[in-house]
């Protein structure tokens, strides 16, 4: 008799966002007439820029046109945008053969799929707060799972400890839900330790270029040690608004490898198994997104997120709550006032200001007591929830922030 994956009876019983989307339902459904201001999912708001939607519209009438047609693409991605990516990294000063680069559907198909390359037996660390994707990718497969929490003491930026026993370590940098970001010598510590113990880091960039802050790493690969330890996985999604359009990539270099085998060639063994490429139009697009014009324009929309940050900081300044991210992150991290759990902060910010987020609990048992705005909304939503924040929040006694 066929057996189910018994692994998924390990999850819990609904994923915050879910539960976020039915309470919000709930709300609309008992007040029409309160419109809400939704601050809680990283989705974009920007559309996608010119040099995007020219190249798209360009590769839409290549598929119309005999001689430039395109059929099946290369699984681990078209030979041009490979090599645009390992130049766009080259402009950081990261070397990088085109071969070392898999185009991939999206950052988060991706952190699924990796999975692949290693075995059941292999421990999983999950720093948190943490992508809650994270853990239940590893309670799927039947990972054991090592939690490491983090707080305010070391600005949700954990070091590593000899105690750790796990041999995938998760890192993201700029964080989700934090919005904090690894200083090169912090994550230099991380990198040490993962070849000490011979582990592997899946490091997830998909918000790099929000980092304003030039001291600080957008890559993993800008750091000595990484190519014989580190995967990285990026994505257009949150820098190009490729959210509804879907692409990422993923670099493995040709170092990388445990126990004789090669984790560059078991992925290309694993793209040309398991998929059929990503389509031609959306490559593209996103080969638009690496040019000079494209970079511009992305950039511009970047810049509007980053004042929207700056709108919700500003807020939380003139409250004194403590906060991190924000300004080289599209997430603020803030400390629910009154010691407030963070569902109860969502309900009453729901109900008396029409303001959605994200309750911190949601990102893993130390999320408890902290909240997550995002900063991809509309710059008048943002400068309304803000204003109703402000008014909300100052009729009550707030945290310090230190």
């Amino acid at each position: 008799m066929l057996k189910p994956n018994a692994h998924y009876a390990d999850l819990k019983d609904s994923y915050l966002f879910y539960n976020i989307a039915q309470k919000t339902k709930a709300f609309t459904a008992e007040n029409p007439d309160k419109p809400l201001l939704r601050m809680g999912i990283g989705d974009v708001s920007r559309p996608l820029c010119d040099a995007v939607i020219s190249a798209l519209h360009e590769a839409v009438e290549d598929q119309a046109t005999p001689g430039r047609f395109h059929g099946y693409m290369p699984e681990c991605g078209a030979p041009v945008l490979r090599q645009t990516i390992a130049a766009h990294y080259a402009r950081r000063g990261v070397t990088l053969s085109p071969e070392e680069v898999f185009v991939s559907s999206g950052a988060s198909d991706e952190l699924g799929d990796i999975l692949d390359l290693f075995d059941r037996d292999s421990a999983a660390l999950v720093i948190e707060p943490a992508y809650p994707a994270y853990v239940d990718a590893n309670v799927m497969a039947g990972r054991r799972i090592v939690h490491l929490s983090s707080g305010i003491e070391n600005g949700f930026l954990p070091a590593p400890n000899e105690d750790i026993d796990a041999d995938i370590l998760y890192i993201c940098s700029p964080n989700n839900p934090t919005g904090a970001v690894f200083s090169r010598e912090q994550l230099q510590a991380w990198i040490d330790f993962a070849n000490r113990r011979g582990a592997v880091i899946l490091f997830d960039a998909a918000y790099e270029a929000f980092i304003e802050d030039d001291a600080l790493p957008h890559s993993i690969f800008e750091l000595p040690g990484s190519r014989n330890c580190a995967i990285e996985i990026c994505s257009l999604s949150k820098t190009a608004g490729f959210t509804g359009t879907r692409l990422g990539y993923t670099v493995i270099p040709l170092e990388l490898e445990r126990q004789g085998m090669r984790f560059n060639a078991m992925w290309v063994r694993n793209r040309t198994t398991k998929t059929n490429g990503v389509s031609y139009i959306i490559q593209k697009g996103a080969s638009a997104v690496f040019t000079e014009e494209g970079q511009r324009q992305i950039h511009e929309n970047i810049r509007i997120y980053k004042e929207n940050a700056r709108v919700l900081m500003d807020a939380l300044d003139a409250l004194g709550i403590w906060y991190c991210g924000g300004r080289n992150a599209p997430y603020i991290w803030m400390k629910c006032p009154d010691g407030m759990d963070s569902w109860t902060f969502f309900d009453k910010l729901l109900r008396e200001i029409q303001v959605v987020g994200t309750p911190g609990e949601g990102f893993g048992a130390c999320g408890e007591g902290y909240f997550r705005f995002s900063t991809f909304a509309s710059p008048e939503d943002t400068r309304e929830a803000a204003k109703r924040l402000t008014t909300l929040l100052s009729r009550s006694e707030n945290g310090s922030r230190d």
